[in-house]
């Protein structure tokens, strides 16, 4: 098996770009592969809280992000950074998440035998 990192960097509801996203995290994890999630950027926005997609017409990105667990993708690691930078801390997020400092990213993504940027 190997190991998959996604990582996300757009914010949510920014067109269909997070949505085949999500869609091809949830395709490489029905096939037992072991996934995560980096959120890096304006992608730290994708968990907030309180968010109306139905305004823009766009699928709730957060109910994918809740039924992820059932897939067993249950690392989603935030940059730190990307939070503070945004003015949001981890309780403004709908799910638990690793935090991760911006000078240790590097060595999360050596862990991983495929990463995926988009």
């Amino acid at each position: 098996m190997k190991s998959y990192l996604f990582v996300l960097r757009k914010p949510a509801h920014s067109g269909a770009y997070v949505q085949e996203m999500l869609d091809i995290i949830l395709t490489t994890a029905a096939f037992d592969q072991s996934v995560s999630i980096l959120l890096l950027d304006d992608g730290v926005f994708q968990l907030k809280k309180n968010q109306h997609p139905e305004n823009t017409g766009m699928k709730d990105t957060v109910a994918i992000f809740n039924a992820l667990e059932i897939y067993e993708v249950k690392d989603i690691v935030i940059e730190v950074e990307s939070l503070q930078e945004r003015g949001l801390n981890p309780e403004d997020l709908c799910l638990p998440v690793q935090a991760v400092y911006r000078k240790d990213i590097a060595g999360l993504m050596k862990r991983f035998d495929v990463v995926f940027a988009g």
